[in-house]
């Protein structure tokens, strides 16, 4: 039985899951978007969401605490400086899974995880 075991094993074993998790909030940090499967996002944003609330703390303990998981000086600055601002009155729910269909190779279900306050730049060509 597996009562009370939280977490998704994704055929994976322990290592090679923590290293994909973190390379994959490293990623999201720097993007602020990511693409990748459904059940990989799922459980990637339970991970996301705990190093914004660690942001959000703002305390040399906290900081120490993600460049545990992180591993980036640069994205955890980025984290602890610039992103932790969008959600200083939101209380939970800082990312976002937007479903995409099915992937056609494998027919695995795909999703876009993204912070809430995520912008796409466009940029326009001007016709001359």
């Amino acid at each position: 039985m597996r009562h009370r075991k939280a977490g998704r094993k994704l055929g994976r074993t322990s290592s090679h899951r923590d290293a994909m998790f973190r390379n994959m909030v490293t990623s999201l940090f720097e993007h602020e978007r990511i693409v990748t499967t459904t059940p990989k996002a799922k459980e990637a944003r339970r991970i996301a969401d705990k190093m914004i609330t660690l942001a959000k703390k703002g305390d040399l303990h906290a900081r120490r605490q993600a460049l545990s998981y992180i591993r980036s000086k640069d994205i955890v600055a980025k984290l602890f400086e610039v992103i932790h601002l969008k959600f200083t009155d939101r209380n939970g729910g800082y990312t976002r899974i937007v479903q995409t269909g099915i992937r056609r190779g494998d027919a695995a279900p795909m999703a876009i995880l993204e912070l809430v306050g995520y912008q796409e730049v466009v940029e326009v060509k001007a016709d001359n």
